[in-house]
């Protein structure tokens, strides 16, 4: 199961998707991550808790990408977040 560390909010903000610290997060981490539609649509999905095969299943059904496609943006994404240490992984 994988899942956003608590601390971390998507927030619209004039258009545009951010990432924000809030509380005890705000402060070993400054700034915003911007994210675009479907690094917000994987956002909110490991908000709320998923797996990769849950996440993978979701993107083919929501959006019109061969599965090669949705892994390459998948894994993308969440070596991102693991970089940015993001995520929390059981």
């Amino acid at each position: 199961m994988m899942k956003t560390k608590k601390g971390f909010m998507l927030r619209s903000v004039a258009g545009r998707h951010v990432v924000v610290a809030i509380g005890q997060a705000s402060v070993d981490f400054n700034g915003l991550i911007t994210l675009n539609d479907t690094g917000a649509y994987i956002w909110e999905r490991l908000a709320k808790g998923t797996t990769y095969e849950d996440l993978l299943k979701d993107m083919l059904s929501d959006y019109e990408v061969d599965e090669e496609t949705a892994k390459s943006g998948i894994d993308a994404f969440l070596k991102t977040a693991r970089d940015a240490e993001l995520l929390d992984e059981n």
